[in-house]
């Protein structure tokens, strides 16, 4: 990401643009992601490929990182360079009502 002033460790906000990874994640709000989050198999990251940035679920198969979306509308699937592409993982979506907040730990 680009210099915000904020520390490489310091978690940081981003709003979901589009309907690529609803139903969990509805275009407009707000995530949370930790660049120091644990990574494993079918969390949700924030990764960078071909210099562009993806917000998707990863999937580890057989050594490789996928990313996915969760709309099955979309069928688009991106191998990322592993661990290295990736730059946080999501531990949070914020909500305006405490019904809306989930935790991704």
């Amino acid at each position: 990401m680009d210099s915000t002033g904020c520390a490489a460790a310091e978690p940081f906000a981003l709003r979901v643009l589009g309907d690529m990874m609803e139903p969990e994640f509805e275009h407009g709000c707000i995530i949370i992601v930790d660049p120091e989050g644990m990574v494993k198999d079918g969390c949700f990251v924030v990764a960078n490929h071909n210099d562009e940035f993806f917000f998707r679920q990863l999937r580890i198969d057989d050594g490789r990182y996928l990313l996915k979306c969760l709309n099955h509308a979309y069928d688009e699937v991106v191998e990322i360079a592993g661990l290295t592409a990736i730059h946080g993982v999501v531990s949070q979506k914020a909500g305006k009502r405490r019904k809306d907040r989930k935790r991704y730990d």
